[in-house]
């Protein structure tokens, strides 16, 4: 085992742990983020879906307009879901928006239009797992919870020096027997009157918060400040100076790059969209048709949506990165005629192209109607690149 660094003394137990981190939180941790300082389960459960997998500067201006759009979880309910497909357009990860929308339902038809108390059942709506269940019951409801996000993981992994893989089983039971233990206790001082919806000590929800901010802003993967960190004088990663190995990371693999051709079906000046299948990239998103591989579009147009090619021209190719792979994209654009007044594709519509980039559409495709429409004379007629 490497030397320690050096040879401080080393706080003992739990309560030390928590209990610094606490201090810590109140003095320097992050308090002006607008989910926090409110106890609305709604706004704090669409602030944890929002950050899963996502910074929080990305997360900022998403949040402000969904809630603008949709105050409450009733309204939520009760919205299609294009057009909350269409407020999440860009995050990214869209089934997250779509268990959104079946969560919201459910609570109306199960739970009078609002969230249930105990971690154990929030834990039951879609789209919600352990850490993000319990992290509402403790911000919203007050209640004992430990929690275990991304950013936990790294402060508790190097805290601990636990090795291996976060995601496999056997450390992930380390990790979350860790976040139990350090959980502080109730604080007889911290408690509210029987008249409060929350019970729980303010101790527990800012060494909850405290967990977050340390991992966001201290604890970080990439050049973290352990100068700056609270626990850092009993830090097993630290002490064997093992910071930068912990938590295990995964064996970097090369990105695969994919390909696939679109068409940009345009008559007059509107264009078509189709709804993508649920699950997979862009599930439920609205889109260009794609091709696959041999396809001819003379044939794909005429007969998938009964139309007539009268011009069709290649657009520049686009490359568009995913978490686990990179996507070139090769836009075809093709004058039609024969449009009819209800399509032969179900899942198929009509719009302006100065609209159709507002719609729910995935990132790229907002930015190939974003081409055009810049290519657009006064008179309204498409300057396609020859």
């Amino acid at each position: 085992m490497p030397e320690r660094q050096d040879a401080a003394p080393r706080p003992d137990g739990a309560a030390s742990f928590s209990a610094r981190l606490i201090d810590w939180q109140r003095r320097q941790g992050r308090h002006d983020l607008p989910w926090q300082n409110t106890r609305d389960a709604y706004r704090i459960w669409l602030s944890e879906i929002m950050l899963q997998q996502t910074q929080v500067g990305t997360v900022m201006p998403y949040y402000e307009r969904f809630l603008a759009r949709f105050p409450d979880i009733s309204s939520l309910a009760a919205a299609p879901i294009d057009a909350v497909m269409q407020l999440w357009s860009g995050l990214g990860y869209y089934s997250r928006a779509r268990n959104l929308h079946r969560a919201a339902a459910l609570m109306v038809e199960r739970h009078a239009g609002q969230m249930p108390a105990s971690r154990e059942a929030i834990e039951q709506l879609p789209g919600i797992g352990r850490s993000t269940a319990a992290a509402i019951a403790t911000f919203a409801f007050g209640a004992r919870e430990a929690i275990l996000d991304g950013n936990v993981k790294r402060v508790l992994a190097r805290h601990q020096a636990i090795e291996g893989l976060p995601a496999s089983s056997a450390v992930l039971a380390r990790l979350w027997a860790v976040a139990e233990t350090f959980l502080p206790g109730v604080s007889r001082s911290s408690e509210v009157s029987p008249a409060s919806p929350v019970s729980a000590s303010e101790d527990l929800i800012a060494y909850c918060q405290g967990l977050m901010d340390l991992g966001a802003t201290v604890c970080t993967r990439a050049r973290p400040a352990c100068e700056r960190c609270p626990v850092a004088v009993d830090c097993e990663a630290r002490l064997q100076n093992r910071v930068h190995e912990l938590p295990t990371p995964r064996a970097r693999r090369v990105q695969p790059l994919r390909a696939t051709s679109m068409l940009v079906l345009l008559q007059g000046d509107d264009v078509l969209l189709e709804r993508r299948p649920s699950t997979g990239i862009w599930g439920g998103l609205w889109s260009l048709p794609e091709l696959q591989a041999g396809d001819d579009p003379v044939l794909v147009a005429r007969q998938r949506f009964g139309l007539e090619v009268i011009e069709l021209r290649p657009l520049p190719r686009l490359r568009h990165g995913f978490t686990h792979f990179s996507l070139d994209i090769d836009p075809l654009a093709v004058r039609v005629l024969g449009r009819q007044a209800s399509l032969g594709e179900p899942g198929a519509l009509w719009l302006p192209l100065a609209e159709a980039g507002s719609a729910a559409v995935p990132v790229p495709v907002r930015r190939i109607l974003a081409s055009l429409c810049a290519g657009q004379s006064p008179q309204g007629a498409l300057d396609l690149p020859a």
